[in-house]
């Protein structure tokens, strides 16, 4: 979200993405250049937002990066919330929509399990994060309703 504060948000998709917010997430993950939003390189409108983002990426702009959903087991308490809230489980899991356990065996497109008391990340493949575009692709639900911030999502 950092990102997203520097760029033009003008959604002029003349770096080939629906909307600035894409483009940022794409810069995160290292798929995109800073120089590819064209609007950013008006130095008189841009020059401050450009430097910063610069700035931020330390060079490491272009780098590939793997999504990451970390599980702190420490901060865990297995309470469920994230195999709830999670959009993914809650469309291949119907019983997690009737707000009932999650079937067992999980299906092979959930994301997430209460096992042995503790979160337990599935399948990271499935995430709307990774198989989805426009603002799904953004989707941090899980790490937001973590009451107790075990859930960090990152690209490393």
């Amino acid at each position: 979200m950092e990102l997203f504060q520097y760029l033009p948000q003008t959604n002029c998709k003349k770096c080939g993405k629906l909307t600035c917010m894409a483009f940022s997430l794409e810069l995160l993950k290292g798929n995109v250049n800073i120089e590819e939003c064209t609007p950013l390189l008006d130095e008189s409108k841009y020059q401050n937002k450009y430097s910063k983002l610069k700035e931020l990426l330390k060079g490491e702009e272009g780098q590939k990066r793997e999504l990451k959903i970390g599980i702190d087991i420490v901060k865990c308490d297995g309470c469920g919330i994230c195999v709830t809230i999670c959009p993914v489980n809650a469309r291949y899991c119907y019983s997690i929509l009737s707000g009932k356990v999650a079937d067992y065996p999980p299906d092979k497109h959930q994301l997430f399990m209460v096992k042995e008391g503790k979160c337990e990340l599935l399948s990271i493949e499935n995430c709307r994060r990774l198989v989805t575009e426009g603002k799904e692709r953004e989707c941090r639900v899980c790490e937001t309703y973590c009451p107790r911030v075990a859930i960090k999502i990152e690209y490393i």
